[in-house]
Parts: structure tokens; sequence; C-alpha cells
């Protein structure tokens, strides 16, 4: 290290001589790093907004007839450039009185907004791609000196998705084109909603994955499903075939605005029709079951309290985490109970988070959770024998075998066990029979299935053909 600066060979040089000295070297750069970046930031540069003078390009209208100045006006535009403000010189024309603004300006900033078109790309793809929070966007663009308050938060993600929507619309001819000289298009229709809320009807293309168009309904009936394919056909034509789940009201109106078409029926959906069927009532059973015991609140309660007790003192800790990394028992009895009460807990509830991703019925996860609560009952003697040995209190061991009883001497619990055991075991059968959303597969409800012979094979919702 020399007085004028940090050079590579001084840095290499204090390490051989001090080897503390290189933290302290890499510590100093960091923080000249920041202030760098502190002293060149926008807000550093321009303390105040520069001013951007914007004029008409326009020079004639009504033929050759000269624009005339009207006005000048200003307003501060908030960019991930940086704040500036848009000084605009408006022109008028005489014969006819139009009034001429500056299309440089409308390129960088949409008309009548103070964000410019590159901070509502930046919060549109933050909210509805990177599924960010409104404050996380609001603390990102903080960083780019983009001052955004909380209640105008939201705006540009609302300008965002009605430009999105207004150029989709624009290239609705763009993209019939293309689909028409890829052969046509493979119209998937599905619905999202939630209990009572509007439903969102949407139409992808199952060969391109385009999105053509997208609704908001009361419900999916017929009469508000209809207007929809009606709409699609006269902006994309008849489709090559029609995938979608077996509702009642989704079906009719196929029927009465697409006749011709092949129609065919989702794979996903009908293995989720069938599975709701064949194990919704016997997982309804066993959820109200659960409930009753609250076996869940308890054993989230049990493990927090024993983790309390668990790592109450470090030095306790720094003896269970050395018997832990030697493969032994604890050697002190305050630490034989709560270490596997807190484990088994955890254990258990992580029952609860497991599946592929698909969702019921292809994931039960209380199924799993009651299953770890009967093989941890199978093995309480196992568990409690190093606690008795100790001879100290076991109320750790006495609230977890309770919990484990009251669940699984419960007639309606086993029974509820039992029944989607050998149900669940039909079902998955018949996910490995028409070779899709496999057990296991880590796919989800993304995952393309095996080969199989249908109308859209080449698309994520497989499906299988109706006569």
């Amino acid at each position: 290290m020399t007085r004028r600066g940090f050079t590579g060979s001084s840095i290499c040089t204090g390490w051989k001589k001090n080897l503390n000295s290189g933290g302290g070297a890499l510590r100093a750069l960091k923080a000249c790093l920041v202030l760098l970046k502190k002293e060149t930031s926008v807000a550093a540069l321009f303390p105040r907004p520069p001013v951007v003078r914007f004029r008409c390009e326009t020079r004639t209208c009504c033929g050759r007839s000269e624009l005339t100045v009207l006005k000048t006006r200003r307003k501060t535009v908030q960019s991930l450039a940086g704040p500036f403000v848009a000084r605009e010189t408006l022109l008028e024309c005489g014969v006819c009185s139009k009034v001429h603004s500056s299309e440089e300006l409308l390129r960088l900033v949409p008309a009548r907004c103070n964000f410019a078109c590159d901070v509502l790309v930046f919060v549109g793809r933050a909210l509805f791609l990177g599924h960010r929070t409104i404050q996380e966007v609001r603390d990102e663009l903080a960083e780019r000196n983009v001052a955004i308050s909380r209640s105008r938060a939201a705006y540009p993600g609302r300008k965002f998705v009605l430009y999105t929507a207004a150029a989709h619309k624009r290239a609705t001819p763009r993209i019939s084109r293309a689909m028409n000289l890829s052969g046509g298009y493979v119209l998937h229709l599905d619905a999202a909603h939630e209990t009572d809320a509007p439903v969102v009807f949407a139409g992808m293309d199952g060969l391109s994955k385009i999105v053509l168009a997208s609704a908001k309904m009361p419900s999916e009936s017929s009469e508000h499903i209809a207007p929809f394919l009606r709409a699609l056909r006269e902006s994309y034509g008849d489709p090559a075939a029609c995938v979608h789940d077996m509702g009642k009201g989704i079906c009719k109106a196929v029927a009465d605005e697409l006749p011709g078409v092949p129609d065919s029926i989702c794979h996903w959906h009908f293995l989720a029709d069938i599975g709701d069927d064949l194990l919704g009532v016997s997982y309804g059973s066993l959820r109200k079951s659960l409930r009753k015991h609250s076996a869940s609140t308890r054993l989230s309660s049990l493990a927090r309290e024993a983790k309390k007790g668990l790592f109450a003192d470090s030095a306790e800790s720094r003896r269970l985490a050395r018997a832990i990394g030697g493969a032994a028992s604890p050697d002190g009895p305050e630490l034989v109970e709560p270490a596997p009460i807190y484990s088994l807990s955890l254990w258990i509830l992580q029952g609860k988070k497991c599946g592929d991703g698909s969702g019921f019925p292809f994931d039960r996860p209380l199924l799993e959770f009651s299953e770890r609560i009967l093989r941890a009952k199978e093995r309480l003697p196992e568990i409690k024998a190093p606690a008795k040995e100790g001879n100290f209190d076991v109320k750790f061991m006495k609230k977890f075998e309770d919990i484990l009883f009251d669940a699984a001497s419960d007639a309606c619990f086993l029974k509820a066990v039992g029944e989607l055991r050998w149900r669940g075991r039909i079902f998955d059968r018949l996910r490995r029979a028409m070779r899709f959303a496999l057990p296991n597969e880590a796919g989800g409800l993304n995952e393309n299935g095996k080969t199989s012979i249908c109308v859209a094979s080449k698309s994520p919702c497989r499906s299988l053909r109706t006569e």
C-alpha cells in the first residue's frame, strides 16, 4: 500500500506481511466504490432537474399554411435517467386552429402523464412479471432517483396494462397472419376466479403460447362466453381445434359459436374433475377432523415453545450443535427432550407443504401431514426412551404425545386416511395410464406429459378428443 492509493502490488505485499490487511483493503475499496457511485449519481450531478426543450417538428398545416407559436408549457417528468423539466413549445395553425405538439416528447412521455415510458415499463414488468410488491417497486425506483408517492405508486402499473392492451389490439392483424402461416391455431379456453369474485376468462393459442384475448365476466355462463368467442372469431378466424374444461357454460358456448371445429377436453381438467369426485369427500372429512383437534396449530405452538427452551442458552446450543455434528446424542438431560420434539414437530408440519405444485387432487398435503402424525405415533416408544432415562420433567413429550393420540384415536380421522390411501392409489394409476401430471415429477402445472395421441399434442394443456 502506498500513500497515494491502492495498487495491486501493494495489496499483495500487504497480504504477505499481514494477513489482516487484505480484508481492510477490500473494505476500503468497497467504501470508495459506494462513495463514487453516490458522487456520480443523477441526484449529485443534477441537484436541480435540467430543463429540456421540445418543439413541434411540423412546420406547415393545411397545405402550406405556416404554424405560429401558441404557448409554452412545462411539466416535470420522472424517468429512469433522472427527473427533468420538459419545456414544450406548442404551434397552432392559423387556418384550422389545430394545435401541434412535439412528437419527440410523446415518444418519451405519454400525453397527460408525468412518468416517462421507461418508468411505466419498469413498474409494469416488476409488478406483473417480477411479482414485486408496490413498496418494493417504490424502493427500487428511489435508488434510481425516481420519487413516487404511495398514493400514486399503482398508477404506472395501470397505465402499463392499458398500453399493453392497446399494443396487443394494434398487433392483432400481424398475430393473425403469423398464425395462419403456421397452419392455424389451437384455441385453449380457461377461466380463473376465487369464490364469488368475477371471472377472468382467457383464450390462448396452444401452439405459439400467445394469449389472444382476455375479459372479465360475472360468471362462466354461455351468455357471457359467447360474445367473447365471437370477438375472437372475428379477429383471428376459426381455430383448428378447441381445448377447454368440462364446464357446461363453455361447452354450450363453443358448440353454438364454433360449429364444426374439433372440440377437445383438457387432460389436466379431466383428471382434476375425476380426482375431485374420487377424493374430494374423504379429503374434506380429513380436513374437518384435523381442524377439530387443531393438530397444526398445536404442533406449531409446541415447536415454538420447544425452540425457546432449546436455544435459550447459547452454551447449550453449541453443545447440541457439537452432538449433531458428531452424530451423537446430546450429553445434557435438558436437551434430550426439546431437541427431538422440536425437530419432529417441524417434520410433521412440513408435510403440509409437500407436493409437486399441481394442487389438489394431484397434491394431497393433508394426507402426507396425517401420515407423518401416524408414523410419529408408532415411533413414540423409541422417542420416549431417552427421556425416561434422564429422570426429568417431560412436559414437551407429554404435549407432543397428547397431540398425536388425539388425532390418531379419532375414528373419523383413521377412516378418512384409510379411504384416501386406496383412492389415491387408484387416481395415481389413472394419471400414469393417461401419461400426464405424473406423481413425483417437478413440472407441476407446467408439466407437458408424455407422448400420446391427441389434437393439441404440442400444447402444455394436453387434450382428450370428444365425440
